[in-house]
């Protein structure tokens, strides 16, 4: 039995047998273990790498339903008891932490020191740094913080032999040779599991109001119009969103299309852009200006509209999934459109970053309705030259359909990594493009 050939490198409290909870959503493990070093995560591995056995790599479980063609494999490895500050440096802002701390926590850390990391992941109290690197994971700040790829250093990897590697650096000033965090950076943890992250950091800003522009008319020329003339200005907005009437009900009460727009700077700034923003507002539009209390507020509204794998166990009647979908930036348009035209048929709510173009629908409705509905937008998204990627569905349709989309031109070379790096697919089995 499993559990008790690695007892052998591991004390037994820290080895428990799944109770399978997640049937669900899959990617569950016989049994899961809860390293608290990083040599007793390369033990795991290497005992895994030695004796054929599977592995998936779990951080605060919110992702559980991203990717994955296996329900079970032999082992889970939980990254809930890596945690903690490894080394914090406020005059070079910059921090290494241990992958299983969870993001409030690092923020929350962080504020002490008037300091942040510039990102802002869905259930920022369930994600670990750890998955949301793996996974590349962003919110609608992207279009001022960038992605993870953008705030990442350097890292420590566990490799499937049990080989520790450090890629980048501790500074900011690092840029000698190539950039190896990218190649592990959205990898679905299918290269090796993070142990350690070296992020930079940005002051917290001094001041942050939301801007809420609503339109109770379809969309209109003059929305785009407005969107270009900001775009174009000397602003920063750190969000530029644009809310289906669904989403925007659910937040802010207005059932029309919205435009989130963030500012963060001195206040006086921020109270600048404002007062241009008023300048150009479109004919017909409602304006509401939210102050920082009201936008955090808002902020942690949005962050839990999407499904979380942690906590949704049960198998419930009404089938969810989350589409994230890549455009052209005015392309955002044609998408919310087409959740308006779809709302007749299921529930979905979707927004859009007018400034980066990334795009995310939650579709809830029978199996029928979810998976017709995800055919008929990647059609869409298809014929507007984007992508579409499936983040959340339960594990009995993600065997229906290819989650990744189309395997690209350029799989080979990411298969030769795979190959290279981890030659007996132990690491998340069939999670990342192509079963890879």
């Amino acid at each position: 039995m499993i559990q008790t050939e690695i007892t052998s490198i591991l004390p037994a409290e820290k080895v428990k047998q799944d109770k399978q909870d997640h049937q669900l959503l899959g990617n569950n493990g016989e049994i899961t273990v809860f390293p608290t070093t990083e040599g007793e995560i390369a033990n795991v591995l290497k005992f895994a790498n030695e004796n054929g056995k599977k592995i998936s790599i779990i951080g605060g479980g919110t992702k559980r339903g991203f990717g994955g063609l296996t329900e079970q494999t032999d082992i889970q490895l939980s990254m809930a008891n890596y945690t903690g500050i490894t080394e914090h440096t406020p005059g070079d802002m910059t921090i290494t932490v241990k992958a299983g701390t969870t993001f409030k926590e690092l923020q929350d850390y962080l504020a002490k020191y008037s300091q942040k990391v510039s990102l802002d992941p869905s259930w920022p109290e369930y994600s670990t740094i750890g998955g949301i690197i793996a996974s590349n994971e962003s919110g609608p700040k992207r279009l001022g913080y960038g992605s993870s790829r953008d705030s990442v250093i350097g890292l420590r990897m566990v490799y499937p032999d049990g080989s520790v590697i450090r890629s980048g650096g501790k500074v900011v000033k690092n840029v000698a040779g190539y950039d190896m965090n990218k190649l592990f950076i959205g990898s679905m943890g299918t290269l090796g599991v993070v142990s350690e992250i070296t992020l930079k950091l940005r002051p917290l800003p001094k001041y942050e109001t939301l801007i809420l522009l609503s339109f109770p008319r379809v969309i209109q020329e003059e929305m785009r119009s407005f969107v270009i003339t900001l775009l174009d200005s000397v602003m920063e907005p750190v969000a530029l969103e644009l809310l289906s009437p669904a989403i925007s009900k659910r937040l802010t009460g207005q059932n029309m299309y919205s435009l989130a727009i963030s500012f963060e700077d001195v206040e006086s700034s921020v109270h600048y852009q404002e007062e241009f923003i008023k300048s150009i507002l479109p004919e017909g539009s409602i304006l509401s200006i939210l102050p920082q209390a009201e936008a955090e507020l808002f902020w942690e509204a949005f962050y839990r509209t999407v499904p979380n794998g942690a906590i949704d166990q049960q198998p419930i009647q009404i089938t969810e999934a989350v589409l994230k979908i890549g455009v052209k930036n005015h392309d955002v348009f044609q998408v919310m459109k087409e959740c308006e035209v779809l709302q007749k048929s299921i529930s979905i709510e979707g927004h859009g970053g007018l400034g980066h173009g990334l795009c995310q629908l939650t579709l809830k409705g029978t199996n029928s309705e979810v998976m017709t509905a995800i055919a008929h937008i990647r059609q869409v998204i298809s014929d507007l030259g984007g992508y579409t990627i499936i983040k959340h569905l339960p594990y009995s349709l993600r065997q229906k359909t290819e989650v990744w989309g189309e395997i690209p031109s350029y799989f080979f070379l990411i298969e030769g990594i795979k190959a290279a790096v981890d030659p007996n697919r132990i690491l998340n089995y069939k999670r990342y493009l192509g079963g890879i």
